[in-house]
């Protein structure tokens, strides 16, 4: 209970920090939401003043950082400039979405990571493992936003087997068809997400599972007369499980990140991509408030990776 606390601790401090730094950073751009409108003619200096009164911006930095600390705290995000709907209305209406990519990227990054490592550390120097070695690096090298260009071309275009952008091909879908019909379009991007996070974590995996085989209790277990099967469910996935689980966790924010890229150029209606569009259109509140949801999914998956290491290795605390 004490370790839940003082977690709970941490990631309120960590999420203040971070708050910090994106306000300074944010009222630090050359340039503002209201900059278009100082230069059309049409619009008084009157209106602009009422205008940043409203939003609060006539008022001292450090008075409008402690304003907005106070609004986070009661989950409110203020208003967007650009389309006046609520911050928090906006981002849960887009946050679904983004969870959906992110997580099943996650699930098949881990399971096709551990699959392919392993399988590759058992046949070392193999055909198995030369395959794994030169689909990592590939991995490595081709950008994200490449892949899935000449992905949309060869799949969406030359072949059209699978859908170009969007989320939906036709509106008035229910059930089990709308479903179908969003799965269908997610097979592009969550493959680019997969095949790029899957290059550093199957080395990985290979790498310390290599190690493991050249243990001790390995070569004690095989002279117990433990098959192949055993050694690996009862020595090798346990060692292999908590140094993954948090690299995992570390690599959380680049996932995250990384849907910024891609919905943008799958036009998927999601958090990355309004994020993208409120960047573009110098929308603060609705950046601070993607900023502060995306750091506490980080921090809160991070939260969950340790506490799970915890579940496997009680006496890691």
């Amino acid at each position: 209970m004490r370790l839940i606390v003082n977690k709970i601790l941490y990631l309120a401090v960590m999420l203040f920090i971070i708050s910090l730094i994106s306000f300074i950073a944010i009222n630090l751009a050359p340039n503002s939401f209201f900059a278009s409108g100082e230069l059309n003619p049409n619009i008084t200096e009157e209106s602009l003043t009422q205008l940043k009164e409203i939003y609060g911006l006539d008022k001292p930095l450090y008075v409008q950082f402690f304003s907005w600390i106070k609004s986070i705290i009661q989950l409110d995000f203020g208003i967007s400039f650009s389309s006046g709907m609520m911050v928090k209305d906006e981002i849960l209406e887009r946050l679904p979405i983004t969870l959906i990519i992110n997580i099943v990227s996650m699930i098949l990054i881990f399971a096709i990571s551990f699959y392919l490592g392993i399988k590759a550390a058992l046949n070392k120097d193999g055909v198995i493992d030369r395959f794994t070695s030169q689909l990592s690096l590939l991995s490595f090298s081709v950008p994200s936003f490449y892949l899935a260009l000449i992905l949309m071309y060869v799949f969406s275009i030359y072949f059209e087997v699978l859908p170009i952008s969007g989320l939906h091909s036709q509106s008035g879908l229910e059930g089990f068809e709308y479903y179908i019909d969003m799965a269908w379009h997610l097979v592009l991007p969550i493959f680019v997400i997969v095949f790029g996070g899957i290059g550093s974590l199957t080395l990985y995996v290979r790498s310390l599972t290599i190690e493991i085989l050249k243990s001790d209790y390995i070569f004690f277990a095989k002279a117990r007369g433990l098959d192949k099967k055993q050694i690996l469910r009862y020595y090798i996935m346990p060692n292999l499980y908590p140094p993954v689980i948090t690299l995992l966790g570390l690599s959380l924010p680049g996932i995250i990140g990384g849907s910024v890229i891609l919905e943008s150029i799958f036009s998927i209606d999601g958090m990355g991509l309004l994020f993208f569009q409120s960047a573009l259109s110098h929308d603060y509140p609705v950046i601070m408030g993607i900023l502060i949801i995306g750091a506490f999914l980080t921090l809160i998956g991070n939260m969950i990776a340790d506490l799970v290491l915890l579940k496997l290795n009680p006496y890691s605390k």
